[in-house]
């Protein structure tokens, strides 16, 4: 738990320190010892929002406090804390603090505050959580394909799922499997897939992708989704890995295996430490 907690915390840091920079995504998760992919989700559990999200925040922040307190002009902090143009920077004030920048010079301004995250170690766990660990021969699976970033996925991937079906998608992609697999490590490419066999063609608009035998931790859920599948995806990278003494992760990538409306698994590809 406190090598994952660490790695975190080291990421958080290198944030803070290097706030008024261009942050990449690959260079804040080497602090953790993680790929981009598994460490975005971490630190969405861990901290409860996602990086993109916490960076957004802390910039906001630290600009209202130098136009509330300095004499600076709102180009130069807009500039500064890595907007393009005085239009995106105030549409992006307003959205956090109700108001807009050259209202914040003013005395009075109702502004907020957004603190860097301070990770505590916590009793958790107490729960018992079902998982299974197998070996599983390399397979293939064929679907329809986005990309999607990680600032927004969880809203934007149910309406993926909304629109595959409501286009008659389903006739074609049953949607057996929702598969995550990491792409540049600021996006990800997320397929509507089922089982694919060589003996039938790849129907169009559609794309394969090959998983090599190997070791899966496999994590059963009970009940209606997406509570019941995101509640165990959180006591995943909350509980289990991070205290985990026999495994650790492998692949940048891992599967939700739909077997009803209220039954399915996630699979998380693991390698023994």
């Amino acid at each position: 738990m406190n090598d994952l907690k660490e790695g975190v915390e080291k990421a958080i840091h290198y944030i803070e320190d290097n706030i008024c920079e261009e942050l990449d995504i690959m260079e804040i998760a080497k602090r953790a010892y993680v790929s981009p992919f598994y460490f975005q989700k971490i630190f969405h559990v861990f901290c409860g929002c996602t990086v993109g999200e916490y960076i957004r925040n802390r910039r906001l922040t630290l600009a209202a406090q130098e136009l509330s307190t300095c004499d600076v002009k709102v180009i130069d902090v807009a500039l500064k804390y890595g907007y393009d143009s005085p239009d995106s920077f105030a549409r992006a004030f307003w959205k956090f603090h109700g108001v807009n920048p050259s209202s914040a010079k003013q005395s009075g301004a109702n502004l907020k505050c957004f603190a860097p995250i301070r990770l505590k170690l916590t009793l958790e766990g107490g729960t018992i959580m079902e998982y299974k660990i197998v070996e599983k021969a390399t397979f293939t699976i064929v679907g329809k394909c986005r990309k999607f970033n990680a600032d927004n996925s969880y809203e934007e991937i149910p309406k993926f799922w909304s629109e595959h079906y409501a286009t008659g998608g389903g006739e074609i992609i049953q949607g057996v499997f929702g598969v995550c697999v990491d792409g540049d490590g600021k996006e990800f490419d997320y397929l509507i897939a089922d089982l694919y066999f060589p003996c039938y063609d790849i129907p169009q608009g559609c794309e394969t992708r090959t998983f090599e035998g190997g070791t899966w931790a496999v994590f059963p859920y009970h009940g209606e989704c997406p509570e019941a599948l995101q509640s165990v995806n959180t006591q995943i990278w909350r509980e289990w890995l991070p205290n985990s003494v026999q495994y650790e992760l492998a692949g940048n990538y891992n599967l939700e295996f739909y077997i009803s409306e209220t039954e399915g698994e996630i699979w998380v590809p693991v390698k023994k430490k």
